[in-house]
């Protein structure tokens, strides 16, 4: 089995099977950090890892969420150049702000540190998540400083560049629990075809050196 993002190129299983598992050390290693900054421990599942194109990305977010939405961008560049958003159902997002500033403030205080906070914690996931995986293809990532942006998955998919129109989506579902509260999200990771082709390149010399073994 392999997975496409376009008719020109694929992962095959294998490597796939290896861009998930960094993901998932990613994701992990930014559960870790966010539980030091909530102070106690945060309870994640296994994400579900898909690449697709922007369009079915689109479809996806529209079908599993018919809610507003808040998402936390950040462009990178590197290697792979490209576009990663932390994105949540606008209800999910007060409820992680309540978790970080503390649930005995008034939801007009929450609101007003709202923006702060999903900064600061789109930061933490996003620059977690994206290190690991750089490190571990030995690359290197240079981030941009995260915005906060509200609106459908056709806008959240189709900012300007980068990247370019008719890139890839690796779009990821996380579902992580903390202070008895489930919060669910995504992460999407936006790179053009050249950066697709590179992230493959990496993917294999990954696959090479480990000899198929799981990249931790």
């Amino acid at each position: 089995m392999s997975a496409s993002a376009s008719n020109d190129i694929e992962l095959a299983e294998l490597e796939l099977d290896a861009l998930t598992e960094l993901v998932n050390l990613g994701v992990s290693r930014a559960a870790g950090n966010l539980a030091v900054m909530v102070r106690e421990e945060v309870v994640l599942t296994v994400p579900q890892v898909q690449l697709m194109s922007r369009s079915e990305a689109i479809k996806t977010l529209g079908e599993r969420e018919s809610r507003n939405l808040v998402a936390v961008h950040q462009t990178f560049d590197g290697a792979i150049v490209g576009r990663a958003l932390l994105i949540f159902p606008e209800e999910n997002s007060l409820d992680l702000v309540r978790c970080l500033v503390g649930s005995e403030l008034s939801n007009e205080e929450i609101i007003e540190l709202e923006q702060e906070a999903l900064v600061e914690t789109g930061n933490v996931i996003l620059n977690s998540c994206l290190a690991t995986i750089a490190n571990a293809l030995q690359s290197n990532l240079k981030m941009s400083l995260p915005e906060v942006l509200r609106g459908e998955g056709k806008r959240l998919f189709n900012l300007p560049p980068p990247p370019v129109p008719g890139s890839s989506v690796l779009f990821v579902y996380i579902n992580f629990a903390l202070r008895q509260r489930d919060i669910a999200g995504y992460i999407a990771m936006m790179i053009d075809m050249p950066s697709l082709a590179a992230l493959q390149v990496l993917l294999r010399n990954l696959i090479q050196r480990t000899g198929g073994t799981s990249p931790t």
